[in-house]
């Protein structure tokens, strides 16, 4: 295939970015997204020019560090990472846009890469359980019901990729960190600190300057890991149980 690239360059946070346009050819049906920004980069480095900043890692779909805004869309327009994403799903003559993820709480560091530690700050507020010294516990010994079990694992898939915020037209981290809190408030290991968590992580991505949720929905359709959205409301609920304690 051939394509026309939009991609937004960007040199630092405090330089004027802008849409930058490139030809790329012989592009396979075959290759990941990634895989295809790495063939622009070698003709870039090749022509002396800068290559294009993009965060990645596992490559896998696990890690979440691919972030990138495609066409408007974050991820591009399959529900998978842009890791995952594949250049089957475009087609010989497209334009792409590529962008960074817009929020004010992820500054651009340069070019497609930005600046995601505020999510860091939210679990460090209270993404953990106590953890008593000693012999480690055998297995099974704290029965877990099922259904917490299961609901627990599905918050826990959350990668912290940040396509809720990015996608969300609030620039909102509400589906974030639902999943956070409630992986850990529903089972019995994270009841110790089941009210500071919640209370803790919702003013820590408040004073990182997410934007407010209004239930939009598009979080939870952008989400590759598919964290549903009534999450929120489960929070929503764990936030003013434990308000109302706090109170008493």
């Amino acid at each position: 295939m051939k394509l026309t690239l939009r991609v937004w360059r960007q040199k630092n946070a405090d330089a004027p970015g802008a849409m930058s346009t490139y030809e790329v050819d012989g592009i396979s049906q075959d290759m990941s997204f990634l895989e295809m920004l790495d063939t622009l980069n070698e003709e870039l480095i090749l022509a002396g020019d800068d290559p294009v900043a993009f965060d990645h890692d596992c490559r896998e779909g696990i890690c979440g560090a691919c972030s990138l805004v495609i066409n408007g869309d974050a991820h591009g327009p399959d529900r998978t990472t842009t890791c995952q994403l594949h250049m089957r799903a475009f087609h010989d003559g497209d334009t792409i846009d590529i962008e960074p993820w817009r929020a004010s709480a992820f500054p651009v560091v340069k070019d497609l890469v930005v600046d995601r530690s505020a999510f860091d700050r939210i679990i460090q507020a209270g993404g953990y359980i106590s953890a008593p010294t000693g012999t480690a516990p055998d297995a099974h010994a704290t029965p877990v019901p099922k259904p917490d079990a299961d609901f627990a694992f599905e918050h826990a898939e959350c990668i912290g990729c940040g396509a809720c915020v990015a996608a969300c037209p609030n620039g909102s981290a509400m589906l974030f960190t639902s999943a956070k809190v409630n992986h850990l408030n529903v089972l019995p290991q994270g009841a110790p600190e089941r009210e500071t968590r919640v209370l803790d992580m919702v003013e820590q991505m408040d004073s990182e300057g997410f934007g407010g949720c209004t239930l939009t929905g598009e979080c939870a359709t952008a989400c590759p890991k598919g964290i549903p959205l009534p999450s929120i409301s489960a929070m929503n609920k764990e936030w003013l149980r434990a308000t109302r304690k706090a109170r008493r």
